[in-house]
């Protein structure tokens, strides 16, 4: 979504595109909890498929996925919820891996991820029970997933945590993008398009998500160190839900008409807020930084309705996800934090190879 800074990311450029948004016209996962299961020589759900991969360098020596008795290796991959484009980038990055390394994948979530915590822990006490080899999980919330986590680490099956930290040391890697950095980025670009000063409203997504309060934190703090100018006003939380993040945006600038500008932590966040600045026919008034893509995010960067947006690869948490489970159960190093990288994209840079692929 910005300019044009890049994080670091994690050794070999970017993985697969990414998509990271929403699921259906109201932002929530609607579908139903089923898990579904790939090997490594079919695949039972269809995923389209985010571009091309760098992985070949970073997976060249990884294990393969050979299981207890010498078959293959069992993992469950869950995310937050099921539909949103963002979980399809992460799901066809896990596919992926188990396609390359002989693993089965188990892909099981939420069905709605704004109140799906008692679900997940659920998810994850099943995926215990059945004792598979190895376990990829996106916690909704950093405390509430905690006992289920640590049973998990009791049980002796290894588990990587995703996209969104919980406050366990449990887990044999935490694969994700620097979320901090990319409010960083965030903060850094509003600065610039409001001219340091102004009242700048921000959609928070939900109490207790890691990622997400990061990224707040990141913009917050970096607006408040290089632009002192600039007051934030934060809205309700959007619940990680488009309409529910649309109307306390509409909320938000009916409090505060002069708002001049918004800022969206998230794909619904930043759905919402576009939505919303539509809605009150503020376009090209009130400007938008989002976070995360997803078609309608594209078309609004497209359109200049939206003025930047600050892309994750979820493609690659997805297939690191699970490539560090193979090389964990094959007796290889992992390491304990994998940097998936985030990148600012605009307008003007949106066209370039690397933008082009993490916005399909």
């Amino acid at each position: 979504m910005k300019r044009f800074l890049w994080t670091a990311l994690s050794t070999g450029a970017i993985s697969g595109a990414m998509l990271l948004a929403g699921c259906g016209s109201s932002g929530t996962d609607n579908s139903t909890t089923n898990s579904t299961t790939t090997t490594a020589q079919s695949s039972t759900t269809t995923t389209t498929s985010n571009g091309a991969t760098d992985n070949a360098s970073s997976s060249t020596n990884a294990s393969t996925g050979a299981g207890a008795g010498g078959g293959k290796l069992r993992v469950e991959v869950i995310p937050k919820g099921l539909t949103h484009v963002y979980w399809q980038a992460v799901k066809k990055g896990a596919e992926d891996a188990g396609k390359q390394f002989g693993a089965d994948i188990i892909w099981n979530g939420p069905s709605e991820e704004g109140n799906g915590v008692q679900q997940e822990i659920q998810i994850v006490e099943d995926a215990v029970t059945k004792k598979v080899d190895g376990i990829v999980v996106a916690p909704i919330d950093r405390t509430a997933l905690v006992p289920v986590i640590d049973k998990a680490a009791a049980a002796k099956i290894p588990l990587v945590i995703f996209d969104s930290d919980a406050q366990t040391k449990n887990r044999i890697s935490f694969v994700a993008t620097n979320n901090y950095h990319g409010g960083e980025l965030a903060g850094e670009r509003m600065g610039q398009i409001t001219g340091g000063k102004g009242n700048v409203g921000m959609v928070p997504v939900q109490a207790n998500s890691q990622s997400t309060e990061d990224r707040e934190k990141g913009f917050e703090d970096t607006v408040k160190k290089k632009f002192p100018n600039i007051h934030v006003i934060r809205s309700q939380y959007g619940q990680s839900d488009r309409t529910i993040s649309m109307n306390v945006a509409q909320d938000m600038l009916t409090g505060h008409p002069d708002i001049v500008a918004i800022f969206g932590p998230n794909e619904t966040s930043a759905v919402g807020a576009l939505n919303a600045v539509r809605n009150r026919q503020l376009t090209g008034k009130v400007k938008i930084v989002g976070f995360d893509s997803a078609p309608t995010l594209t078309e609004g960067l497209t359109k200049g309705d939206i003025d930047s947006l600050v892309v994750q690869n979820p493609y690659k948490m997805g297939f690191e996800g699970v490539k560090a489970i193979v090389d964990n159960k094959g007796g290889k190093k992992v390491e304990p934090r994998i940097d998936t990288g985030v990148k600012l994209i605009t307008k003007a840079n949106m066209n370039d190879p690397d933008s082009k692929k993490l916005l399909q």
